[in-house]
């Protein structure tokens, strides 16, 4: 592409992200987004299909024999007050990009526009996987379960996700597990209500729940290993009626994060014991209700290992192992099925105040990166259309 026209592309892909951003859907609602992408690939010539209600599967055809890559994105906002200040900022009332998706989206119609251009030079072909809801209840199960990852049959997949710990002009290729698992919790703990004058007369559950809680954070501290990663978090907690009476019962709820599968059973199992073992030691009863949420993503070590020095080579990007982060992502389900590859694009800019991580009111990210984020893309698509996956990655994560 001669340099104007990529000049001309990076605006659009701005003008995408910014138009993305200014109309935030949440999960399943993403009607506007489904439209414009709609719109882009049809002037683009790309065929398409829609799946999970609002997701878009296109096709791109490469006119040289070759293997089936997937590129994913995924599409929804998150319920919070956008505080960003920016000039774009959203204008639906407690609706707000504040995770980078609107640039995932925006991103993957720009690799689109490239990857089209060279149909002809191109080996193989590209599914472009255009998904709702990872935010939640999660959109990549309904798409596989809808064959998004079939006919044309997928050999393996990839994805960015902007990531502020990294600075711009850097991606992060890190092989084995770079995402946790996020499972949730609810815990009731029921006791005896009474007078708050005569508390020998009942079981007071905020008592015991106190102790639970307490409990609960020696789980990580003693009975993990401490080179695995692993999180036990009480996020809410609501009991009693008033000051003078004993509360009959206390609910609270969690999350348990883990990267290795094993250490994510162990969590739910020494969750259940600790509470229940504890709230008895109070005259109380424990109940637990887990709710199994997104695995580990589980980069396929090789695929990881063969793409980082051709990225760097290809782009001239810095290419980093980045460190894992706890967060969770359906991406998982994909790199399950398929070799898969989570990449983090640095949108790090201290001089603009990209700072804040994801899921705050206050999240920008460099634009600049963009650039960077379509071309790895690009080159994913190129490397493994032409020399497959099965053989360059095996699946050893």
């Amino acid at each position: 592409m001669k340099r104007a026209d990529r000049v001309t592309l990076d605006a659009r892909v701005i003008e995408w992200r910014r138009a993305i951003h200014r109309r935030p859907e949440l999960g399943f609602q993403e009607f506007e987004t489904q439209a414009l992408i709609e719109r882009e690939l049809d002037a683009l010539g790309i065929e398409h299909r829609r799946a999970a209600t609002t997701g878009v599967v296109a096709v791109i055809h490469g006119a040289l024999p070759g293997h089936t890559v997937a590129l994913r994105a995924d599409m929804d906002a998150l319920p919070i007050a956008e505080r960003s200040g920016l000039p774009f900022a959203s204008e639906i009332p407690d609706v707000m990009h504040a995770c980078g998706h609107d640039a995932h989206v925006a991103m993957l119609l720009g690799a689109a526009t490239l990857l089209q251009a060279q149909h002809a030079d191109l080996h193989g072909k590209v599914v472009l996987l255009f998904q709702p809801a990872e935010e939640g209840p999660g959109g990549a199960e309904p798409m596989i379960a809808e064959g998004a990852l079939e006919n044309p049959r997928v050999e393996c997949a990839a994805m960015l996700h902007v990531d502020v710990r990294l600075p711009t002009g850097t991606i992060g290729v890190t092989p084995g597990a770079v995402n946790a698992s996020a499972d949730e919790f609810s815990l009731r703990i029921i006791g005896r209500g009474g007078h708050g004058a005569y508390p020998h007369t009942g079981v007071d559950a905020i008592v015991a729940a106190a102790a639970v809680v307490s409990a609960l954070q020696s789980i990580v501290a003693r009975e993990i290993d401490p080179l695995a990663s692993a999180v036990v978090t009480i996020g809410t907690i609501a009991g009693g009626y008033r000051n003078n009476a004993l509360a009959d019962e206390v609910v609270m709820t969690g999350t348990l994060r883990a990267h290795d599968p094993f250490v994510r059973d162990a969590l739910a199992q020494r969750v259940e014991r600790a509470a229940r073992s504890v709230a008895e030691g109070y005259g109380a009863r424990a109940e637990l209700d887990l709710r199994r949420g997104y695995p580990p993503v589980v980069n396929d070590s090789a695929l990881a290992r063969t793409f980082a020095p051709v990225l760097a080579r290809e782009t001239g990007v810095d290419v980093v192992e980045a460190a894992p982060t706890m967060g969770g992502e359906d991406f998982a389900y994909i790199a399950e099925a398929v070799p898969g590859l989570l990449m983090r694009l640095g949108v790090r800019n201290e001089a603009i105040g990209a700072l804040r991580s994801g899921h705050s009111a206050e999240f920008i990210l460099d634009e600049a990166a963009l650039t960077h984020g379509v071309d790895a893309l690009v080159t994913f698509a190129l490397t493994f259309g032409a020399r497959g996956a099965l053989n360059a990655a095996k699946r050893n994560p």
